[in-house]
């Protein structure tokens, strides 16, 4: 008897505890103002008056069908894309749902294929890094950060590299302000390969081309498809439609030699036709960081190297303007520390890549940054 008048009152104690818990819970979401990022838009969703898929596909729903089938998949990754707003709240809410439950790879972790990566200007305007998102399940509805120092300012926030997105909300209080700014004209538009796309970065901000687009303050278009970029002229298709600053073609890593010899000069033609007055920036593949100790690797690159090297100069020679070069030797750096697996860039090495990157493209944007 004493016993079940002990486990009584333990009940009657827990019970109220259990509602105040969902009151709790109920009456912080009635605080929070959700913010669907659809409602104003994202760089690096290239045409984005045309019917799509899925919102957050790169590629028109036109794409299907007229590129490979591993380019339209591929596409449906978010590489790239970056949704800018502005709010004085002191704490930021994410909900969002991935399109695949896989969340990381054994080469690049959950921050980096399924993150969502924030950036805020300092009071100097520069961009600086403030939080990601550490995903563990495939919809992911968590504080993102909280804390933040006072104070209304510009945020960007970069969208998951191998990973889709189904929904992206932004929550902040609802006494706070909040703004979503409009998807910037002119990007520079890369088309590349598995490195562009974003293998193996720690974060979505610390590709390349992300970098680069915080450098110059400038619109970025991420056309990476990881193992199929290789100069298509279904996909080329697509990049006369944007109206580009700069074009960027980054494919060697997935050619050789004899394709780069094929396919360079009438891809160079073909947007050189649509855009006669577009800058036009051709990168050499970076070298595998142990190709010094494999003879096999070493001649490739050497080959593919060569290969746009001539390609180049036939352009050049008969006359197309606004065409850059980079080369590729030490794009990882030169101490064979700039990669994960030899051949995809870690942090350093789209840090290093970012700086090789970076005179060429101001050159060609005419810029003085």
């Amino acid at each position: 008897m004493r016993s079940s008048l002990t486990l009584f009152f333990l009940l009657a104690l827990l019970l109220p505890l259990a509602g105040s818990t969902v009151s709790a819970q109920e009456k912080d979401a009635d605080k929070t103002t959700w913010h669907d990022i659809t409602t104003w838009g994202v760089e690096g969703r290239i045409l984005p008056d045309q019917e799509r898929a899925r919102w957050f596909d790169r590629l028109p729903a036109s794409a299907e069908g007229k590129v490979t089938d591993a380019v339209w998949n591929l596409s449906r990754d978010s590489a790239g894309m970056m949704v800018r707003f502005e709010t004085d709240a002191t704490d930021l809410q994410i909900h969002y749902k991935l399109k695949d439950a896989g969340l990381a790879m054994p080469h690049m972790p959950a921050t980096g294929v399924s993150g969502v990566d924030l950036y805020a200007r300092d009071s100097d305007g520069k961009w600086k890094w403030v939080a990601v998102t550490k995903p563990s399940s495939q919809e992911m509805n968590t504080t993102w950060i909280n804390g933040l120092a006072p104070g209304y300012r510009e945020y960007a926030a970069y969208l998951p590299l191998y990973n889709g997105i189904e929904f992206l909300k932004i929550g902040v209080p609802a006494d706070a302000k909040f703004k979503g700014l409009a998807p910037r004209d002119n990007p520079i538009v890369f088309y590349g390969t598995s490195i562009t796309h974003g293998a193996c970065a720690s974060r979505p901000g610390m590709v390349h081309t992300a970098i680069l687009g915080r450098w110059f303050d400038h619109p970025v278009a991420n056309l990476g498809f990881s193992g199929n970029g290789k100069m298509h002229e279904e996909v080329a298709d697509y990049l006369v439609q944007v109206d580009a600053a700069v074009y960027v073609i980054d494919c060697l890593p997935n050619m050789n030699a004899e394709m780069v010899e094929n396919r360079t000069v009438p891809l160079v033609k073909q947007l050189r036709a649509a855009k006669p007055e577009t800058p036009i920036v051709l990168v050499e593949d970076r070298r595998n960081t142990n190709d010094w100790i494999l003879p096999g690797r070493s001649k490739h690159h050497t080959a593919n190297h060569a290969a746009l090297k001539a390609a180049y100069k036939q352009l050049t020679d008969a006359g197309v303007k606004n065409l850059y070069y980079i080369e590729g030797d030490t794009l990882y750096g030169d101490d064979t520390e700039g990669a994960t697996d030899a051949s995809h860039a870690s942090d350093l090495g789209f840090m290093r890549q970012a700086e090789a990157f970076r005179p060429v493209l101001e050159e060609a944007l005419g810029s003085s940054k």
